[in-house]
């Protein structure tokens, strides 16, 4: 494996200035990705990844693994901090499409909503089958909807209740009840800033999108924001009864430093954060998860097969997304990101099923595209300031 630091550095320095052509300057007649002749010939390919830290350790352990048993192949691994610039890579790969170049990108770890890009931008990444990615038959079905088989759902997390057991006995098993139990223990729950991090966005959009019809979180007419108001008035008339009367903690971390020190008793949290703290003991060892009816959101994380025109390339990276979807990859999914696996829960240990067995329940996948980003800007304006 070969981990650059060359995209770090240009999202530290003057990436905002560099222009979509010199993004792309490198094309395919430029690059040989190809080297050795016979037996010896490898074939290098590239991988795209954004998130935390947890992800950047993840592949700097399979990529090795990967590499060990396909000598022929070797992986470049590209990786950029969440917050740093991600947005930059699927832009360079528009760039490249756009002057009919090669945008050296092969694999590249992104989002739902990349795949609704990719459509606008004309194709940017390849169909996927079982016939050049055998493994895709294990993957849970309802992973792939949406995907139209450009993607490889090959992990996933969602937020959850994380609570401190021996101060919550009667825990909430809804929406409804959570609300309640907000009410009547002043002071003990917190959200964090929903434009700050995931399990604060999740909290506001699902009670906003729990007051519609189930099919609102399908709907990208911006028509639906009309209908926000009695979710918004939910959130408004919670505020006083949360932590220091409406105190937003920044970042999802900023609420578990929170439940761990004992400040608050409940808190929503991605199942994978929350997971990974207690098995580190930086959550109390009372500390338990749930999920409630209605579900908050979560979903897959993709990777996604870039078409750059060449067939070896194309070939190798197939061989690598179907290793990421064996069972010992996926069990490093679990045990080294604490995340949902991509394939389907029975093909685990029922070592590894038990470990999930209390947030494993599902979880609402959102899909009004941009209108998440504007329901932030309107709790901003109507929630947090008042």
């Amino acid at each position: 494996m070969k981990k650059s630091n060359s995209f770090k550095k240009i999202v530290a320095g003057t990436m905002l200035a560099v222009s979509a052509l010199s993004l792309v300057a490198c094309n395919s007649s430029e690059t040989n990705n190809t080297v050795g002749d016979g037996a010896e010939q490898v074939t290098k390919i590239s991988l795209y990844s954004s998130g935390s830290q947890n992800v950047e350790t993840f592949w700097e352990t399979v990529i090795p693994k990967f590499e060990e048993t396909h000598k022929n192949i070797d992986v470049e691994f590209v990786f950029v901090p969440s917050g740093t610039g991600g947005q930059a890579t699927i832009d360079r790969i528009i760039a490249a499409k756009k002057a009919n170049k090669d945008s050296e990108v092969d694999i590249y770890e992104g989002a739902l909503a990349d795949i609704m890009r990719s459509e606008d931008e004309g194709g940017l990444f390849y169909e996927l089958s079982t016939d050049s990615v055998q493994n895709l038959e294990n993957v849970q079905e309802e992973n792939m909807a949406g995907t139209q088989n450009l993607a490889v759902p090959y992990r996933a997390s969602s937020v959850v209740l994380a609570y401190n057991s021996e101060k919550v006995k009667d825990v909430p098993n809804t929406a409804e009840e959570l609300n309640a139990w907000i009410k009547e223990n002043p002071g003990r729950f917190a959200y964090n800033d929903p434009n700050t991090g995931g399990a604060g966005s999740s909290f506001v959009l699902t009670t906003v999108y729990n007051e519609l019809d189930e099919s609102a979180m399908n709907v990208q007419d911006e028509s639906i924001m009309k209908e926000w108001d009695k979710g918004l008035q939910v959130l408004k008339d919670m505020a006083p009864y949360l932590y220091k009367e409406g105190v937003y903690p920044k970042k999802n971390q900023g609420t578990l430093d929170l439940l761990a020190n004992g400040e608050v008793d409940m808190i929503p949290a991605w199942s994978d954060m929350a997971l990974e703290q207690m098995n580190s003991k930086l959550l109390p060892d009372t500390t338990e998860l749930k999920q409630i009816e209605p579900s908050f959101t979560g979903g897959p994380a993709y990777l996604m097969a870039v078409d750059n025109g060449d067939e070896e390339r194309k070939e190798a990276s197939e061989t690598f997304l179907n290793y990421v979807l064996t069972r010992d990859v996926q069990e490093l999914v679990i045990d080294k990101m604490y995340g949902y696996p991509g394939i389907k829960w029975d093909l685990l240990s029922e070592e590894d099923q038990k470990k999930f067995e209390a947030v494993s329940g599902g979880y609402r996948t959102f899909n009004g595209g941009e209108l998440g980003s504007e329901l932030m800007k309107v709790w901003q304006k109507e929630v947090a300031s008042q």
